[in-house]
């Protein structure tokens, strides 16, 4: 295979993965909607106290541990060594399971102790149901590998579209199901747990049919022990895979610590317990509104990454920085829209999804979460394409620690807000370490002031707009606080404030034509631009 032909391939295979993952980002976010409103508020937060453990699943399987296997693959195989292909599945297989098996331990026979940490004990059955994913990921992950080393990226993204299908089929049915014959939201969050489980069995199902399909073009190497080669083998799988890991489970990170202490907190701080739960239910809420802003402003952001490494490999730095620059410029231009405009029309927005405007100002605060978080995944992305890979792990793994403190410090004092700045705050922390870090590899300026001030003058008066334009359709129509109308209200408004926004940044002369055109759907953004920009 040639040069030009290799990279078509790895192009559009990197598409399929990023394609897939678009997808599964997008189920993930939107199921908790209709989920929330079947179960109510306490039943969302039942289920969001176990689903971080599952996150961390999710991870190692998807994001982890298959990326590192398919690099190591693909590295021996280009050295011809078919021996260390062998011992490298040999020893991945081994470290997964050993892995697998101890997560599924820890969670399986620690449940009742870490439900009691969370003090709520009947959280238990649901950690136990979780626990079976753990057992279910090495088996996942290595096929994954296994598929993309070989350059084969179809089994890898039909098995996690499926995975997340039937999950999400799943924890439906079983919320209809259970709650229509009157069980406990206990068991009703249980059975939207084992969502998980057939997820996972369901993604092994269409790895192994692929496996069985191409049987005579692929096998499983085995080969006799080495224990230097699978020391080695060993140290870079765990090494790789924990910092690709962790880079991925930011999120997952705060929701954990929330999990763990939020609701006792609450409880501490002299909340009756039902009440404790509703609002850790409502606060929950933020979770769906942030990943669908996030997956927005990521996944312009992030499509400049392999740019930007493979500019790195050439020594082009010229070029690289400039597409350094636009990613950023990309995800601070999306994050502050989709922040701003979410904050704007945060309260339509609750009574049109959750029915009702309650916690809608905690959901203002956690609106904030989607800037600092697609920051954060821009640079931790560009730092990797950098081969700068443990820097940003441990960083991003420090936010669990320091996210955890800061709740013990402002529950007590503020209640679920708070636990909302709580997250902003530690995020803020992350994001400047990460900028700091990355101002000094690229040793130039990253951003401009001039671009940071357009932003800034757009998005307020995006934000004068929007009040205006909500106070005026709700004057006109007795301020109605219907289903409907709201979200009539909050559906138009995003149109409006949309509009606005784009026109002010982009007739302030901070984008050129050649920039937009190198986005999906840049293309459609090009009648904004001023002619005199349009080079």
């Amino acid at each position: 295979m040639g040069p030009e032909k290799k990279a078509k391939e790895l192009f559009k295979g990197a598409f399929i993965l990023t394609f897939a993952a678009l997808i599964v980002k997008i189920l993930s976010a939107v199921y908790r909607v209709p989920f929330q409103n079947i179960v109510g508020d306490v039943g969302f937060y039942i289920y969001q106290q176990v689903y971080p453990f599952y996150g961390v699943a999710l991870a190692l399987s998807t994001y982890g541990f298959p990326v590192v296997i398919s690099k190591l693959y693909t590295e021996l195989s280009s050295k011809k060594e078919k021996n260390g292909v062998q011992h490298l599945f040999i020893t991945s297989a081994l470290i997964l399971f050993i892995i697998g098996f101890i997560c599924f331990a820890f969670l399986f026979w620690g449940a009742a102790w870490l439900a009691a940490q969370m003090k709520d004990p009947n959280l238990a059955i649901l950690l136990k149901v979780i626990s079976v994913t753990f057992l279910i990921f090495p088996v996942v992950a290595l096929l994954r590998g296994f598929y993309q080393g070989r350059g084969n990226m179809v089994p890898t993204a039909i098995s996690q579209v499926v995975e997340q299908s039937i999950r999400v089929i799943t924890i439906f049915f079983a919320a209809f199901l259970l709650t229509s014959k009157g069980y406990s939201l206990y068991v009703v969050g249980g059975g939207a747990a084992f969502g998980s489980v057939t997820g996972g069995i369901a993604a092994i199902i269409v790895l192994i049919t692929f496996y069985w399909i191409g049987r005579r073009k692929s096998h499983l190497p085995f080969a006799k022990f080495d224990i230097q080669k699978n020391i080695q083998i060993a140290r870079a799988l765990l090494v790789q895979g924990f910092a690709i890991c962790v880079s991925s489970l930011l999120l997952v990170f705060l929701q954990m610590a929330d999990s763990l202490n939020l609701y006792s907190m609450l409880i501490s701080s002299g909340v009756d317990a039902l009440e404790a739960k509703e609002l850790k239910g409502i606060y929950d809420r933020g979770q769906p509104l942030i990943q669908v802003g996030m997956v927005v402003a990521t996944s312009m952001s992030l499509s400049l990454v392999p740019i930007i490494t493979s500019e790195k490999l050439k020594s082009n730095f010229a070029f690289m920085h400039d597409n350094i620059r636009l990613a950023l410029k990309i995800a601070l231009f999306v994050g502050v829209a989709a922040t701003i405009g979410l904050w704007s029309i945060i309260r339509a927005t609750n009574i049109m999804l959750f029915e009702n405007s309650e916690g809608s100002e905690v959901l203002g605060i956690l609106s904030m979460m989607i800037l600092l978080s697609s920051i954060i995944m821009t640079v931790t992305a560009i730092l990797q394409g950098l081969g700068i890979i443990l820097f940003p792990a441990f960083v991003i793994l420090s936010s669990f620690l320091l996210k955890y403190v800061l709740n013990a410090i402002l529950v007590p004092l503020y209640g679920t807000i708070g636990a909302a700045a709580a997250s902003c705050l530690t995020l803020s922390f992350i994001m400047v370490f990460l900028l700091v870090k990355l101002r000094s590899q690229v040793r130039t300026r990253i951003l401009n002031k001039r671009f940071i001030l357009i932003i800034g003058i757009a998005a307020l008066s995006m934000f004068m707009v929007l009040r205006f334009y909500l106070y005026m359709t709700g004057y006109l129509t007795g301020f109605e606080e219907g289903r409907l109308f709201n979200g009539f209200q909050a559906l138009s408004a995003v149109a409006v404030g949309g509009f606005i926004y784009l026109w002010i940044v982009l007739k302030g002369n901070t984008f050129k034509e050649k920039e937009l055109t190198m986005l999906p759907f840049g293309s459609k953004l090009l009648f904004f631009l001023p002619k005199r920009n349009r080079r």
